[in-house]
């Protein structure tokens, strides 16, 4: 087996390439989405609190 073999997957590489990409992207999404929003409810907290 050779790597361009690999990479063609029988001809359904780009369906699986295309499907792994997706599935880290909402994953990444999943992580990083909540670290941001949890920064804006911190900040938006302590404003509120200095009034």
């Amino acid at each position: 087996m050779t790597l361009q073999e690999f990479f063609t997957m029988g001809g359904y590489g780009f369906y699986v390439w295309i499907s792994y990409g997706l599935t880290l992207l909402v994953l990444a999404v999943n992580i990083i989405l909540p670290v941001i929003q949890r920064k804006q409810f911190l900040r938006q907290q302590a404003l509120k609190q200095k009034r």
